[in-house]
């Protein structure tokens, strides 16, 4: 691979990034840069977070020598409207102009949606920690994002939403029980967006921090479980997981992004 510059966009706000740091759990971007440099250590990665910023003047002129973005999970909801999401809306607007190649993980997905007008809502039933049986329809089949990756698999996974539209021109090209969008594609002008509802970069040891760094808002707040127990259960299973997990296949679709771009 030639040496990339790469962007990678952080979705979540800086106090929940803080919280992060503080229980030892890495940043959605770090994650993303160590599972990017996996393949190559000839990249160049920046991470930018449209909410910490005043304004875009700073990285909106010298945008295109960015051979791809990269824009992670968070723990916001594209719905709810705040001044920080209209503000990631902005840049994703602004980056679907001058960006040739975006790589649009979870939250980020649903934000690239969102500005290029389609539309994302709360999920009946969320995923925590795993997404299971996601399963390559004909279009994903012979999409280069899934090459050499198996027609149906578990990932790590952490949403409580889904797109329940694709903009126009867009095709889905994997689904599971749970989201009929796992995955997507679609074109803005002269940008190609490839989206993930799951997060093959995230390893499910992280994902299990996170279930245990948000114990008590699943039970309280969001009501996913009823108990500690509930959670640790779920925690077992997600841990059975790692046992037949490959790290490689996990990870295919960064690969075969960075290869689309090389």
């Amino acid at each position: 691979m030639k040496n990339l510059n790469l962007l990678v966009v952080e979705g979540n706000l800086q106090e929940e990034n803080d919280c992060f740091k503080k229980n030892g759990i890495p940043t959605h971007a770090e994650s993303l840069k160590e599972s990017l440099s996996y393949y190559t250590k000839d990249l160049n990665i920046d991470v930018f977070n449209p909410c910490s910023e005043k304004s875009f003047d700073k990285i909106l002129p010298d945008i295109k020598k960015y051979h791809g973005l990269i824009w992670g999970g968070s723990s916001l909801n594209i719905y709810n409207d705040t001044p920080e999401i209209r503000k990631q809306l902005e840049f994703m607007k602004n980056c679907q102009n001058k960006v040739k190649n975006i790589l649009a993980i979870c939250w980020g997905m649903q934000v690239a949606v969102t500005a290029a007008g389609g539309q994302v809502k709360k999920a009946n039933n969320p995923h925590i920690g795993i997404a299971k049986e996601i399963t390559l329809n004909k279009n994903g089949l012979n999409h280069n994002l899934y090459k050499d990756k198996d027609s149906q698999f578990n990932s790590p996974a952490f949403n409580f939403d889904e797109v329940v539209k694709i903009p126009e021109n867009g095709i889905c090209l994997a689904s599971n029980k749970v989201n009929k969008v796992q995955s997507l594609y679609f074109e803005t002008n002269q940008t190609k967006i490839w989206g993930l509802q799951y997060h093959p970069e995230i390893t499910y040891e992280k994902m299990i921090s996170l279930i245990n760094f948000r114990k008590r808002r699943l039970i309280e707040t969001r009501k996913v479980f009823k108990n500690e127990n509930d959670i640790e259960n779920h925690v077992s299973f997600i841990e059975n997981e790692i046992l037949t997990s490959d790290k490689e296949k996990r990870m295919l679709e960064l690969k075969n992004w960075l290869k689309s771009i090389n």
